[in-house]
């Protein structure tokens, strides 16, 4: 039902999330109808006209009661039986690294940098007197695992079908890291590290076929207000097969010297 108004999902677990949200919206819709019904039905039942003294003692029946405790019972099995459980297998299992596309994700007013491991796979150290808003904006010392790492400013790649874990933290203040195709957000802050993955299963080809779109993109929007300028956080996610993204990694790694300096804003 809702996700008819929803951007195209294009995650694994996107299914899950839609069909939990429709679960949610089917239960509001019949609450609604209803509370709706019960509540006309006091209008016309209890009218000044049927009853032109007050009744100082109420309503003796139940029935508003059990009612009562049998939406507080829905809505403890969709809390308990669906949201908790979907929630715990996000949060705490996920997959190994070493299976996975990792990278790290600063947020800062009001870009997104997006950080990759070089070839051996080990991320470098950042420095904050390294920090440079022009040319390292996460503050990355080339000596040592850092001088192969690539980073980019609001473009994310990841490969198709294989599960994407992505550290989240914030340079400033609390960002929020929306992906909407992928049904993905959380909120990015400063000082912790918090990881969330997802596996994308539709390229940015693919979609844009499926879509009739020939410019659809996968959007990564900020879904917290962080500041003057919030509406310009805007990044953009490309997703590739194994081997368009491997290209990609090493037409990147193509840009760095020797000494590991990136030559592009050289």
């Amino acid at each position: 039902m809702m996700d008819a108004m929803f951007p195209a999902a294009a995650s694994e677990h996107a299914g899950e999330i839609d069909n939990m949200i429709d679960a949610v919206h089917y239960l509001m819709l019949v609450l609604f109808i209803v509370w709706g019904a019960f509540f006309l039905y006091t209008l016309m039942r209890f009218r000044a006209a049927r009853n032109p003294k007050a009744d100082y003692v109420g309503v003796k029946s139940k029935a508003s009661t059990v009612g009562e405790v049998l939406v507080a019972i829905a809505e403890g099995v969709l809390l308990l039986g669906f949201s908790i459980p979907m929630w715990a297998e996000r949060v705490d299992e996920i997959p190994s690294e070493a299976d996975s596309t990792v990278v790290r994700v600063v947020a800062q007013q009001f870009a997104w940098n997006v950080w990759y491991p070089g070839a051996d796979g080990v991320f470098g150290e950042a420095d904050p007197y390294l920090t440079d808003e022009a040319t390292n904006p996460i503050g990355l010392d080339r000596d040592g695992a850092g001088a192969d790492d690539i980073w980019t400013v609001n473009q994310l790649h990841l490969p198709v079908d294989k599960a994407a874990i992505i550290h989240l933290t914030s340079k400033d203040v609390i960002h929020s890291f929306n992906l909407p195709n992928m049904r993905i957000k959380q909120d990015a802050i400063p000082g912790l590290s918090i990881p969330v993955w997802f596996v994308p299963t539709k390229t940015t080809v693919q979609i844009r076929e499926e879509t009739g779109n020939p410019d659809y993109v996968y959007e990564i929007a900020c879904a917290q207000l962080c500041g003057n300028s919030h509406y310009s956080m805007r990044g953009f996610l490309t997703v590739h097969t194994e081997e368009e993204f491997q290209a990609w990694l090493d037409e990147e790694a193509s840009y760095l010297g020797d000494s590991g300096t990136d030559d592009f804003f050289n």
